[in-house]
């Protein structure tokens, strides 16, 4: 089934819109329990792990070598949470432990599998699926941001853009993904980079258009929609306009004249405008810091430093209201 602009206004706030209603209030009363935590001030910030990744790398460090250490670190930075890059239960396995010793919850996981392909995508479901029911059994997880994988990551060999029967198939795995684990009282966010955006951002919209909003809800990651857009705001905005509702979770990320900042605060995204309209429109996303190292990013702390004054930035926004 499509779902037009149209259907979604009527989903979002048609009369007799009795599921959409019941949908949108458990995203109220979820949004408020991943947002809040339980001292200080009171608010839950998590990290993914993509960007310690990039500031142990660049002291010549391997987050992943010894996580014990690593997840002392995300919890010396002040963080309440991490969202862990996960691919099998037996990661859950390896997490569990170290997070509850360090007291970081794993709210959220992220995942990529492939879903274009007829062939593999019930494999590709079954691994989400198996991955999901462990992580919620072992730390009351309760989102899965997937990336649905590319055709290629290799950026250097030139575009590799799905053909329109591999978008139908994605977006009907996405679907079928995310009523499952609804059944399961987990919540499916899709999540883009930029390639997704190419040709008028068809990926992105088909995803969007072609799922049902109780199945398939969206992690805003604010800065690859900014830079996949062609640095462009407006598109950001356009897309907090037309999908605002379905954010369950946010991914935090800033530039500089277009350059990764090493520190998330102001820059080129006006974030404090997100934070005004996500609260206008009542959403409480979850909220991960993904504030990463590029080429051209300053190197003036390690990732504890960058991470304390991200949240920091991040409470600004959100900590209040």
């Amino acid at each position: 089934m499509l779902y037009s602009h149209a259907s979604r206004r009527s989903f979002l706030g048609g009369l007799g819109a009795t599921s959409a209603a019941m949908f949108l209030s458990d995203l109220s009363v979820m949004g408020k329990a991943f947002g809040e935590a339980a001292g200080g001030d009171g608010l839950h910030v998590a990290s993914n792990a993509y960007p310690w990744f990039t500031y142990y790398r660049r002291e010549n460090r391997d987050f992943n070598a010894d996580l014990d250490v690593g997840l002392a670190d995300v919890a010396r930075a002040g963080l309440q949470g991490f969202e862990a890059l996960l691919g099998s239960p037996e990661d859950v396995d390896r997490y569990a432990p170290l997070l509850k010793k360090q007291g970081l919850e794993m709210r959220s996981f992220y995942i990529g599998v492939p879903l274009y392909d007829k062939e593999t995508t019930a494999a590709s479901i079954q691994q989400v699926l198996a991955v999901a029911e462990k992580a919620k059994a072992e730390l009351n997880t309760g989102i899965v941001v997937i990336n649905p994988a590319p055709l290629s990551w290799n950026r250097q060999a030139g575009p590799a853009d799905k053909t329109d029967e591999q978008l139908e198939i994605q977006a009907d795995a996405l679907n079928r993904l995310g009523a499952a684990l609804r059944e399961r009282g987990i919540v499916l966010s899709c999540h883009n980079h930029d390639m997704e955006l190419r040709n008028a951002a068809r990926e992105f919209q088909h995803m969007m258009l072609a799922t049902d909003p109780s199945n398939v809800t969206l992690c805003l990651d604010a800065h690859w929609m900014y830079r996949g857009s062609g640095n462009s705001q407006v598109f950001l905005f356009d897309v907090v306009k037309l999908y605002g509702k379905r954010i369950t979770e946010i991914h935090f990320r800033q530039s500089q004249d277009g350059v990764w900042k090493e520190v998330f605060g102001p820059g080129d995204i006006d974030y404090e405008r997100l934070a005004r309209e996500l609260r206008e429109i009542g959403v409480r996303p979850h909220l991960v810091l993904e504030q990463a190292a590029e080429v051209g990013t300053p190197h003036t702390m390690d990732g504890v430093a960058a991470h304390r004054e991200g949240r920091k930035y991040v409470v600004k926004l959100f900590g209040q209201g």
